[in-house]
């Protein structure tokens, strides 16, 4: 698995927050069953990791990843969860060694394009352009085509159903991500049927994006 090979597996890429790792694979498997493999579970709780792992082993059409990486370590522990992926939301010399010694690809994310042009430097053609609203979302992409025509990005931060095929419609956008598919309110009462109608909808925004 590649990050190129990532980016092409759906036109959105679910960024989940789990509070409860027991509901994880319940999780995961309504977001597959509506069409969404990739699965970026974020750092930001104590059940990221067990839940990593619990949906590595128990969901095999899903492909999990760590989002919200920011320390070295955590490349290792993402490893050894299970992830096939990782996510960063900026980029350091320390990170991109890291990764390359743990040997999970990484999609690295910038906001500028000194950021674009240093992640560039360092080897990396798929970025994450994050916050992407408040980095100028639609048109800071426009803008960054030109001087950079062999980036492709997903953006994420921001990003909703609703500005979502705009994003998708971009020709240097190959996904998006958004926090959309996931709401908590859905996850608490553990309504997974709900999600994964949210799911099949997204996984729709390819057909459309491709006619």
């Amino acid at each position: 698995m590649t990050i190129e090979d990532l980016l092409r597996l759906g036109p959105v890429v679910p960024v989940i927050v789990i509070d409860d790792a027991r509901k994880a694979v319940p999780l995961a498997r309504a977001l597959v069953a509506g069409g969404v493999r990739a699965l970026e579970v974020t750092l930001r709780t104590e059940a990221a990791f067990d839940s990593i792992d619990r949906i590595a082993r128990d969901v095999p059409d899903a492909v999990v990843g760590v989002g919200t990486i920011t320390r070295p370590e955590e490349f290792g522990r993402a490893r050894q969860a299970g992830a096939r992926f990782t996510v960063t939301p900026g980029l350091t010399p320390d990170l991109v060694s890291a990764a390359g010694e743990s040997g999970l690809p990484l999609l690295p994310g910038v906001m500028t394009p000194s950021e674009v042009i240093a992640a560039r430097n360092a080897g990396f053609n798929a970025l994450k352009l994050f916050p992407a609203q408040q980095a100028g979302g639609i048109g800071m992409l426009k803008a960054l085509g030109g001087p950079f025509p062999d980036i492709r990005f997903c953006p994420t931060g921001g990003i909703s159903v609703e500005t979502a095929p705009a994003f998708l419609a971009l020709a240097n956008v190959a996904c998006v991500g958004g926090s959309w598919l996931t709401p908590r309110h859905l996850v608490d009462r553990e309504d997974w049927v709900a999600i994964t109608d949210l799911a099949r909808a997204a996984a729709a925004f390819g057909a459309c994006c491709e006619a």
